[in-house]
Parts: structure tokens; sequence; C-alpha cells
């Protein structure tokens, strides 16, 4: 992954494409900082992890510039969140996130809102990297608090 993102960065030099530099670049810097602080290389795994989280830092800026009326840097964090997309694999649908969490319910014998710890660590576990928490957790709580979800 670091590799795939060496040369992306490489070939963005060479295109002038600022959003890709900048974002490959960042991306590029909090593995090599995650890899100072572990004392070791970061697997693919982990890289994905830190790609999610700067996937959350976009949407969360996008919020906060939308709502302070900068449309202009709305349209940068755009940008560069296209760029991230580009290196995670696509998003679950909510149909998909149901059905795994449908199939995990059923396998921890989950019955209803209580049992909602239960399945939760699981289904992230699971679908991490494809899903949000957000959405996770509202599906879950849809699926045992209704009686369909039962």
């Amino acid at each position: 992954m670091k590799e795939r993102m060496a040369a992306d960065l490489q070939q963005a030099l060479r295109r002038g494409d600022d959003a890709a530099k900048r974002t490959i670049r960042l991306a590029l810097a909090a593995i090599h900082n995650a890899e100072v602080a572990a004392g070791h290389p970061v697997d693919d795994k982990e890289v994905m992890n830190l790609l999610q989280k700067q996937v959350r830092q976009r949407h969360e800026s996008i919020d906060a510039f939308r709502r302070g009326g900068r449309p202009d840097l709305v349209a940068r964090e755009e940008a560069e969140l296209e760029v991230l997309r580009e290196y995670l694999p696509p998003p679950l649908t909510m149909e998909e996130i149901a059905e795994a969490a449908r199939q995990v319910i059923s396998e921890v014998g989950a019955r209803g809102p209580a049992d909602k710890g239960k399945v939760m660590p699981v289904l992230i576990a699971q679908l991490a990297g494809r899903a949000d928490g957000r959405q996770i957790n509202a599906v879950v709580s849809e699926l045992l608090g209704s009686p369909a979800g039962r």
C-alpha cells in the first residue's frame, strides 16, 4: 500500500495535481509517524486504519466548513476525500450492513437493545474499513429495537 501511494505521489507531482499531492503526502506522513511510534513498519491493515481516520477527519472538516460558510474549504476537503477513497475498499451499502448485522445478531443470540454490546464489537471488527461506526450503530439499533430485528 505504501509503495502504491509513493508511486501515485510521483504521478501526482508530474501531473501537477495539488489535491493528490497534498493528500498523499499527509497520508504518507501519518504512516511514517505511526511507524516511528510503533518502532516497526506498519502493515496494510494499519495503513487502512490510518486512512479511515483521515477520511473521518475530512468528513468532520467538511461539516464544520459548511456550517462556517466556507465553500472553498469544503471543495478542498472533498477533493482530498476523493483521493483517500481510492485507497480504501468500496463502502458497504446499508443493506449489506443490515445483512451482516442480522448474521451477527443470530450468531450471538441477541434479542433486544440490551444485547447491543454483544453485537457491536463483532460487527465493527468484521466490517472494519468498509462501514462507518455510526452507520453500523444505526442499523444494529434499528434491528434490535424493532420486532423485525428479533
